[in-house]
């Protein structure tokens, strides 16, 4: 005789799916790309951050609040630079180069200003040379 077999909740779910199409990806699929991408992102993010460090050459003693400790620590924490002196002179870096528009400013107004001292420099000097030939004069 034939046995019956019995119909398990599972039996029946692929009955229902019969014909119809799989998922692309899986849960387990979807989650291991999405750990690929963190770690080559983070990767990628790495190598940018030693480009930028790599060129440092000038040290400088700083003092920092509590806060900034703090979150200069958590980013060392998280693993994205070796140390506190790494965090802090890539968020400068980044901060100077977000204040692009105001150095270049500065910059031109500093420029000004070391012209004006080379004229008055000048100025200065062609004075004291005619002061210097009038005495001559004056005692030959």
């Amino acid at each position: 005789m034939a046995e019956k077999q019995k119909v398990t909740p599972e039996k029946e779910d692929e009955k229902e799916n019969v014909g119809k199409e799989k998922p692309a990806h899986t849960l387990d699929d979807i989650g291991n790309h999405m750990e690929k991408f963190a770690v080559r992102t983070a990767e990628s993010i790495r190598k940018v951050i030693d480009r930028a460090l790599s060129s440092r050459n000038t040290v400088l003693t700083i003092r920092v609040n509590d806060d900034c400790n703090r979150r200069l620590n958590m980013l060392v924490e998280a693993g994205l630079f070796r140390s506190r002196s790494e965090s802090a002179a890539f968020l400068i870096e980044e901060g100077l180069k977000s204040q692009e528009a105001l150095f270049a400013k500065i910059e031109s107004r500093f420029s000004q200003i070391d012209k004006l001292k080379t004229e008055l420099k000048d100025m200065v000097s062609d004075e004291f040379i005619k002061t210097a030939e009038r005495k001559d004069k004056k005692g030959s």
